[in-house]
C-alpha cells in the first residue's frame, strides 16, 4: 500500500454539526469512508449506541480524534 493510501483524510463541513451522523430509526451511527487502496473504497457505517444528538457528537468528535492521532503516530 502506498504512502497516499494510508494517509486519513477527514473532512468536516462546520456548516453542517451533523456531518458523519445519520440517524437509523432513532439510533445514532458514524459513518464515514475509507480508501484501503488508491483504486478502492469502502462506506463504514456504525453504531454510536445513543439516541441522543449532543452524545453522538461527542462520541463522534472522540472517534474522528483517535482516528487522527494513531494516523499520526504511525
Amino acid at each position: 500500500m502506498t504512502h497516499l493510501a494510508e494517509q486519513a483524510g477527514i473532512r468536516i463541513t462546520t456548516d453542517n454539526p451533523n456531518h458523519h451522523l445519520w440517524n437509523n430509526h432513532g439510533t445514532w451511527f458514524l459513518h464515514y469512508t475509507v480508501h484501503p487502496t488508491p483504486f478502492t473504497k469502502e462506506r463504514i457505517r456504525r453504531s454510536l449506541g445513543t439516541k441522543d444528538l449532543e452524545t453522538a457528537r461527542s462520541r463522534r468528535d472522540a472517534f474522528f480524534s483517535h482516528f487522527v492521532r494513531k494516523q499520526v503516530a504511525a
